[in-house]
């Protein structure tokens, strides 16, 4: 019982990356690589902050604001520098590591015998691994009424009609290098949040935690996808984070059969990838069994 509370749990905090992803990725279209540096960016700053007694909600929104400043540098090198979006952000990415390296001053450093947003005493009342699932439901429910709003203002249509058709939106006088801009900040702004509160719920920061992590969050939105079909927005927002958790079963479920914890990364990848080929081997199938019964005719 204990495991699969735990799964749930790791899958809404992951779930926030997710979010994060699906703005970039699915509103923007864009493949923003800056996400593996981001992730241990927002890991590095709410630990470190942790380390020197700050406040852990403090700590926290501060891995949100590390997350905006490097989408923020995504965005620039791409709507100023015109680089490729793809380049920018591993530029970016891997500017990163020594900046996260100089952050954390070491490889690794961890939490242990430090307050975390996991130690108040309403969160430390509770059964083992419902803190995660409790603050997890929080999060993630804030962050979708957040999202849905802002994507529902003029400013958000605005954001959204960029992703759609870039050219159309210039045209209705959209300044759509802004638009880019800013969805890229509050992209990674989510996925450095996320990686705040996973350093804190693992109990230490490491320099190579960003490592998969976009396969991670891409897993969580093509599951979300491919289980529930077309939805609406926000419905779309809430299959990512169902797809995060299910996601997390699914290498509970791996990890039983006796598979090695070190071939994650590879299970991880053949995942995403059976995922992103379902809808075509769907649609072959289909294809076979009206040719077969056809044929039969």
């Amino acid at each position: 019982m204990t495991i699969i509370v735990s799964a749930i749990g790791q899958g809404l905090l992951w779930g926030v990356l997710g979010l994060g992803l699906f703005l970039s990725f699915r509103i923007l279209d864009f493949p923003d690589m800056t996400v593996e540096g981001t992730f241990p960016m927002g890991a590095s700053v709410t630990v470190i902050c942790l380390v020197h007694g700050i406040n852990p909600l403090l700590a926290t929104l501060f891995a949100f604001l590390a997350g905006t400043l490097a989408g923020l540098a995504t965005g620039l090198l791409y709507t100023k520098g015109k680089i490729p979006i793809l380049l920018a952000g591993i530029l970016v990415m891997t500017s990163l590591y020594s900046i996260n390296l100089r952050i954390l001053t070491k490889a690794n450093v961890s939490l242990i015998g430090k307050d975390t947003i996991f130690s108040s005493h309403f969160l430390a009342s509770l059964p083992a691994s419902f803190d995660s699932v409790v603050l997890g439901v929080i999060l993630v429910v804030v962050s979708i009424c957040l999202l849905a709003f802002f994507l529902n203002t003029e400013l958000g249509q605005a954001f959204i009609a960029t992703g759609d058709n870039e050219k159309m939106a210039r045209s209705l006088g959209i300044q759509t290098d802004r638009m880019k801009i800013l969805g890229l900040m509050v992209s990674n702004g989510f996925i450095g949040l996320a990686g705040g509160l996973i350093a804190q719920n693992n109990g230490y920061a490491d320099i190579s935690m960003g490592i998969g992590t976009i396969v991670i969050g891409l897993a969580a939105i093509i599951i979300g996808e491919v289980v529930f079909g077309n939805l609406s927005l926000t419905a779309r927002l809430i299959a990512v984070v169902i797809g995060s958790i299910f996601y997390r079963f699914v290498i509970l479920i791996v990890l039983s059969l006796g598979f090695n914890a070190n071939d994650l990364k590879l299970i991880s990848a053949i995942i995403l990838a059976f995922c992103l080929m379902l809808p075509t081997l769907r649609k072959s199938l289909r294809l076979n069994t009206l040719f077969e019964g056809g044929r039969t005719k």
